[in-house]
């Protein structure tokens, strides 16, 4: 009985410095080693890591808009979400993320999350039967107009003058505007923001979709609106404007 105890132990000690021997003392194992953050290509973790802070997780949407909303990705091509990401959106807090701009990602990163995010969320003829207002503007746009447009569309959610209603926050306040860009005011206005309850272009006013032309004149409404000195703060300047617009409508 004793022999075939020592058998046994001679075995299992056999067996750990085999491979021990496999995988020599001090070395890593096969596949072990920690990549390098510029050599990450797995759309998961890059978007993880660099987007969902804002964007949250999965893309259903955070303080910025959700990418994963298949109508954002229908209305924005590949060449749009990757300059977004290559180089930001200035004057908002969307930074730019490509290490020619002064970020941590590579080329081959930032086309990863572009093809990921298109791949992952985006859905076959979600626009089909659709004519949807163009991604950037085709024209200038007309605030006088724009203002009228906001009355029909976008009033009962957001409130008199763009001040807050019951069901939308002030989308006129110095701070939001501040914060987003003319073309990010573009987007939202087309797309809505579905997480938080907002309807796109199609559903502001039932069986009344926005044309192109009135998706311009609303953002260029809402950008007259737009303090020129935002601040905190407001300088009395741009409190006096804000009053006098408001006493006009």
């Amino acid at each position: 009985m004793n022999s075939i105890k020592h058998l046994c132990a001679f075995t299992a000690l056999s067996s750990v410095l085999l491979s021990s021997c496999s995988s020599p003392h001090g070395q890593p194992r096969e596949n072990s080693e920690i990549l390098a953050p510029n050599k990450i290509l797995e759309f998961g973790t890059l978007y993880s890591e660099n987007c969902a802070g804002c964007h949250g997780v999965a893309g259903r949407g955070g303080a910025a808009i959700a990418p994963a909303d298949p109508v954002y990705l229908a209305i924005a091509d590949d060449t749009a979400i990757r300059k977004v990401i290559t180089v930001g959106a200035h004057g908002t807090a969307m930074p730019a993320f490509a290490e020619s701009a002064g970020g941590m990602l590579t080329d081959k990163q930032i086309e990863v999350i572009a093809r990921g995010m298109r791949s992952s969320w985006s859905q076959q003829g979600i626009l089909a039967a659709a004519n949807p207002p163009s991604y950037t503007p085709k024209s200038a746009g007309d605030a006088l107009k724009g203002a009228l447009g906001y009355k029909t569309y976008c009033e009962s959610c957001h409130g008199p003058g763009g001040r807050g209603g019951s069901k939308g926050s002030a989308v006129t306040d110095d701070s939001f505007l501040a914060l987003i860009s003319d073309q990010g005011l573009r987007t939202v206005v087309i797309i809505g923001r579905p997480e938080l309850g907002a309807p796109d272009w199609r559903n502001n006013v039932p069986g009344k979709p926005m044309s192109d032309q009135e998706v311009t004149d609303v953002v260029a409404w809402l950008v007259s609106q737009r303090a020129r000195n935002p601040g905190q703060p407001y300088s009395r300047s741009n409190l006096a404007e804000r009053q006098e617009s408001n006493h006009a409508e």
